[in-house]
């Protein structure tokens, strides 16, 4: 059993089966000192040793880290250093084709990956 919080990735990975909850990266098990969220989050993704039949399965959680998804926007973002305003962008210039290390990694790349929207 996979618990995850990155469905396009667990999707691409194929688990034998997987709970998916839609929280930030790094809070798959729940907020920070939330135990009643933790424990009920673990006990949903857990009853999908019973519920899951097939190879595969992916059982997305009812769960909501907020009602309003804006958070999802944000989230992909670098801080930005002291002193910098919230308006300021210090990341290095955006290419409009992913860069690869060797030839052979960008043979191999699927130009349709799911998981690559934030190289364009």
């Amino acid at each position: 059993m996979c618990l995850s919080s990155a469905l396009s990735i667990t999707r691409a990975v194929r688990p034998p089966r997987a709970s998916f909850v839609d929280f930030p990266l790094g809070h798959t098990s729940g907020r920070p000192h939330a135990l009643d969220e933790q424990i009920a989050l673990m006990s949903e993704a857990l009853k999908g040793f019973e519920e899951m039949t097939h190879s595969g399965d992916i059982k997305t959680l009812p769960f909501e880290w907020q009602p309003d998804h804006g958070w999802k926007d944000a989230v992909m973002r670098p801080a930005a250093p002291d002193g910098a305003g919230a308006d300021s962008d210090f990341r290095l210039p955006r290419l409009d084709t992913p860069q690869y290390q060797f030839e052979s990694d960008a043979e191999a790349a699927d130009s349709g990956c799911p998981t690559c929207v934030f190289l364009a």
